[in-house]
């Protein structure tokens, strides 16, 4: 267990590497931030001078590596556009993307998992039918244009709901949270509800196909065939089988909550990591860009290693093939 554990620790890490080199070199491309950074009535003089300032004048491996020596240190540099700390930035961005995440999530999790055990276990009926055919519109429509119909309806039409915002919010030491608020509640419905469709259709659609797969087994209709209730059939002997392949992917997918929150956030003009990344590119403030990527793939990364060891320690026959192959 040890060794499997430092080793993705290791390919982990790697992984990090790698995408923070690929972001890093991408940004060339962006632009040059000088360009919005100084006047019109700049001289090359001051130019070349605010190019040295900012390091922009060194060789790209050497940005590179003095970007990680002090990323290591939780140290980002100064946003080019605001002139602050990134950190601190990012940290009054954080509390607002988290939370968006976390409601996302929870409702991704419980109505995919729920309506996937409905949908198979009343595989013929009309209302599971008729969820299934919903959930088309979750997966066929882009997360954008959902976003939108939900605020032409809930907001433009009907006004029960903020079209755009985050709400009142109440400060919890260095945390901003609105949930102890009834506009913040408001407020995180119709984002929650974009950002959670498109992950709540694919783990229903993904449970429902395992589970309907593991009811066809052997040994359930051996428990069948000796009186056990059926309900004890289907969630304590068929469920626990279905959600083992499940893991994966649904890790992968709240992993992708917090990278796809980019489209929900302007959307909704919500105030989190997502909005302030579409303006740094829009004001090539490479600094914060590149702290932005970096946060993104250590939470994938840090899902994914907590989803492999999660399904390690679930799966007894990895732990045995692993066994199996040690003693060889």
């Amino acid at each position: 267990m040890l060794a499997y554990i430092i080793r993705r620790v290791a390919q982990s890490l790697l992984v990090l590497l790698v995408t923070g080199f690929v972001a890093f070199s991408m940004f060339s491309f962006v632009g040059d931030p000088i360009d919005n950074m100084l006047g019109q009535e700049r001289t090359q003089a001051d130019i070349d001078r605010l190019r040295g300032q900012l390091g922009l004048d060194q060789p790209f491996v050497v940005q590179y590596y003095r970007f990680l020596e002090q990323a290591v240190q939780g140290n980002f540099g100064l946003s080019y556009r605001q002139g602050r700390p990134v950190s601190d930035i990012l940290m009054e961005r954080l509390p607002a993307t988290l939370e968006l995440a976390f409601v996302s999530g929870f409702l991704a999790l419980a109505g995919g998992i729920g309506l996937g055990i409905f949908t198979a276990i009343r595989k013929r009926g009309v209302s599971a039918n008729a969820i299934m055919t919903v959930s088309l519109i979750g997966v066929s429509l882009p997360t954008f244009l959902i976003g939108i119909v939900l605020i032409y309806v809930f907001s433009v039409e009907m006004g029960l709901l903020p079209s755009f915002g985050r709400g009142e919010v109440v400060r919890i030491g260095g945390w901003t949270t609105g949930f102890l608020t009834e506009s913040g509640l408001k407020a995180l419905i119709l984002p929650a509800i974009t950002l959670g469709l498109y992950q709540m259709t694919l783990i229903m659609r993904l449970v429902r196909t395992e589970m309907l797969e593991v009811l066809r087994m052997d040994y359930i209709r051996f428990a069948r065939a000796r009186g056990i209730r059926e309900r004890s059939v289907n969630f304590r002997h068929a469920l626990k089988n279905t959600l083992v392949p499940v893991i994966t992917i649904t890790g992968l997918q709240l992993g992708s909550i917090i990278a796809f929150a980019i489209i929900t956030e302007t959307v909704f003009q919500w105030p989190g990591v997502g909005l302030l990344f579409i303006n740094a590119i829009q004001f090539v403030d490479i600094p914060v860009m590149a702290a932005y990527l970096m946060m993104i793939s250590v939470m994938f990364v840090g899902i994914n290693l907590i989803v492999d060891l999660l399904y390690f320690a679930i799966d007894p026959r990895l732990r045995v093939d692993r066994t199996a192959a040690g003693g060889h």
